[in-house]
């Protein structure tokens, strides 16, 4: 199984940063009609459940354990008949139990933190990595990116599938690499004005914490040679893509990815309409379920995002559990290819406050909004009595003068109360205070007695 092959030649020197691509330089799978993808999908598709049935262990259980066999697909809606997989599963079967070919056909291994002791483990083959390199410049180029940029990649580097998902996809592209990964803020800035990058890609909080560090050092952001934000690895909303829009006078757009399934590049947000992140279906296959019962939703519903790979050869992963939440909508930018709504939240991250169902991004939206007060929170769950209790800790901006804290408080417990209907208490702490995360947003911290 091959890829649609990238274009080879770059564009004219003089095209203009975050414009969108002539159709000449589109994968020939970003041009296909809705019913060309189907089609292609479900041939990959049942490819993809026969190589996992013969090959991962797991699957063969699994599959005969549900009464279902690759041949049992006929249409796609039909792999809603086949089990999912969850990270736990992953874990279960770690290190090399979910992997589909011999040892001797991996070429990189990655995984992902793991809280129990036991990362997750994902492998690529020599194709895989091309698939990966190639959708990531797919990804690049959707947001704007050209062959003679340069990029910075803030992105971690090593088992974790950010910085080198993003160097190989920036260098598959033609672009230049600057591959600084994370941390050293003011060696980051100084690079920035060094090297003078087109393009950043890192996750949203980190660039945040890179545009505080400009103006410490007396520094305009907005004239920096960054011209385009690729971000992700965590949720974030529309108020920091405005922030960071016009902190730092650049294109802001998202890129969504899991390891998993395969790393950065699964969708990308295209910068000519900024309307959420076009799926690349000659890939993957997305499903959105109830995060309860599962149950398959209908396209414009929101509810839990499932993938299957289509195209992996290592790792095939069959209606996997992300966690996250979202809704699938029809392609505009790529008019072939499905949209999936900006991540609102993950299930397994949602709060319950007094019967009440919050999620990390919803303070954020009112954390942004309020004057005063600087992006960078943590949410504290704690026992009062015998009742849970959850304290916003944010810190105020530089400028903020000590009797504006008070206010700034103040409206904040009022904006969650009006616009989540539950009471939460505020501590407003100094800039700086709070640790600076250069991978994923860590935002809760529960102190809760059982």
């Amino acid at each position: 199984m091959t890829t649609p092959t990238m274009a080879s030649s770059g564009p004219p020197t003089s095209r203009r940063l975050g414009e969108a691509p002539e159709a000449d330089l589109l994968d020939p799978a970003e041009r296909m009609s809705i019913d060309e993808i189907r089609a292609l999908q479900l041939q990959r598709l049942r490819w993809t459940l026969r190589h996992a049935y013969e090959n991962v262990p797991f699957y063969r259980q699994s599959f005969d354990a549900h009464g279902v066999h690759p041949d049992d697909c006929r249409e796609l809606a039909d792999v809603a008949k086949f089990p999912t997989t969850s990270k736990a599963d992953l874990r279960d079967n770690y290190p090399f139990g979910m992997f589909a070919v011999p040892p001797d056909r991996i070429r990189r291994i990655h995984a992902s933190s793991g809280t129990t002791g036991r990362p997750t483990v994902v492998g690529y083959t020599e194709q895989d990595l091309r698939n990966w390199s190639a959708l990531v410049a797919r990804s690049i180029r959707a947001a704007g990116g050209r062959a003679e940029h340069t990029v910075h990649v803030a992105y971690g580097y090593g088992l974790f599938t950010g910085g080198l998902g993003a160097h190989y996809g920036a260098e598959t592209l033609g672009c230049t690499v600057i591959p600084v990964s994370g941390g050293m803020t003011p060696r980051q800035v100084q690079l920035i004005n060094d090297f003078r990058p087109d393009i950043i890609m890192v996750t949203p909080s980190y660039m945040l914490t890179i545009i505080d560090e400009f103006e410490k050092q007396g520094l305009d952001p907005a004239a920096s040679s960054l011209r385009i934000g690729i971000f992700g690895a965590e949720p974030w909303t529309e108020q920091m893509r405005t922030e960071i829009e016009e902190r730092m006078d650049m294109h802001a757009v998202d890129i969504y990815g899991l390891s998993e399934v395969m790393g950065p590049g699964v969708s990308q947000e295209c910068v000519e309409s900024k309307d959420g992140l076009h799926i690349w279906e000659d890939h993957f296959y997305p499903e959105v379920v109830d995060p309860i019962d599962g149950v398959p939703l209908r396209d414009g519903a929101e509810g839990e995002l499932l993938f299957t790979s289509l195209t992996k050869e290592a790792l095939p992963i069959i209606r996997y559990h992300t966690r996250d939440l979202t809704r699938l909508l029809p392609g505009t930018a790529r008019p072939g290819m499905r949209r999936m709504q900006k991540i609102t939240g993950r299930s397994d991250d949602m709060i319950i406050l007094r019967g009440v169902n919050l999620f990390p991004t919803q303070i954020e939206e009112i954390v942004l909004r309020t004057p005063g007060l600087a992006p960078h929170f943590q949410l504290v769950l704690s026992t009062q009595g015998r009742m849970d209790a959850l304290t916003v800790r944010v810190e105020s901006r530089p400028d903020c003068p000590p009797e504006r804290r008070t206010a700034a408080a103040m409206e904040l417990v009022t904006g969650v109360k009006e616009t989540i209907g539950v009471s939460v208490q505020c501590e407003i702490v100094d800039p700086e205070t709070l640790e600076r995360s250069v991978g994923k947003l860590q935002r809760l911290k529960d102190l809760r007695t059982t």
